[in-house]
């Protein structure tokens, strides 16, 4: 077992070395995204890497522990118009698998700008993302027992599944707003209203 994760760990940081090489021959740096939708590389096959729903990041069966490298893959991630998620250089592409969201949203504040309130979020790879008309905040009642389930679009259309934590803090910002003479209990932000379920519903929530 001690062997299978020296290789993992030894091939993960192989293939982030060539991501590093290539961001920084394009003008991705520290401080900013490669710019990946407008790379347009052949295909290359699938590759043995998992986002599990928690967020943790796992490489040929392995965890990657080290958060530098998860970050470092973050940026050249991209969901395609084929709803698959890929690891994109100039040079390739290669296909990655996402079991929930490829990120995770771990805390939020909110804060008043301008009279309206705003509901900034960070996520576990350390995207800093103001909720609003740029990037929206949806919702799905998931399962049998319909948890609900918050989703923030970072970037792309890539999205943020907002912890459980978190979507507790989240909507007790909420507010029940009338649509269409029904009333919707609603997060406003950015000055964005965000529909989250009808207002009668609401004792799910607490269950």
């Amino acid at each position: 077992m001690a062997d299978d994760e020296i290789k993992a760990t030894t091939d993960a940081a192989g293939l982030a070395a060539l991501i590093s090489r290539a961001a920084t021959q394009t003008g991705g740096g520290a401080r900013g995204l490669p710019p990946v939708d407008r790379w347009n590389p052949p295909f290359c096959g699938d590759i043995d890497m998992e986002i599990k729903a928690d967020g943790t990041w796992f490489y040929m069966g392995t965890p990657i522990g080290r958060e530098p490298l998860v970050r470092l893959f973050s940026t050249v991630m991209r969901k395609d118009e084929d709803g698959k998620t890929y690891l994109v250089t100039p040079v390739e592409k290669v296909g990655i698998r996402i079991a929930d969201a490829p990120f995770l949203a771990v805390e939020m504040s909110a804060t008043e700008r301008d009279d309206e309130q705003i509901l900034t979020f960070r996520t576990n790879v350390g995207d800093v993302v103001e909720a609003g008309a740029d990037h929206p905040l949806r919702f799905v009642m998931h399962g049998e027992n319909s948890e609900l389930k918050p989703y923030l679009l970072v970037r792309g259309r890539l999205e943020a599944l907002v912890s459980r934590a978190v979507m507790y803090d989240l909507v007790e910002h909420g507010e029940v707003i009338v649509f269409d003479g029904v009333e919707m209990f609603s997060l406003r932000s950015g000055g964005e209203v965000f529909p989250v379920m009808p207002a009668k519903e609401l004792d799910r929530l607490s269950r």
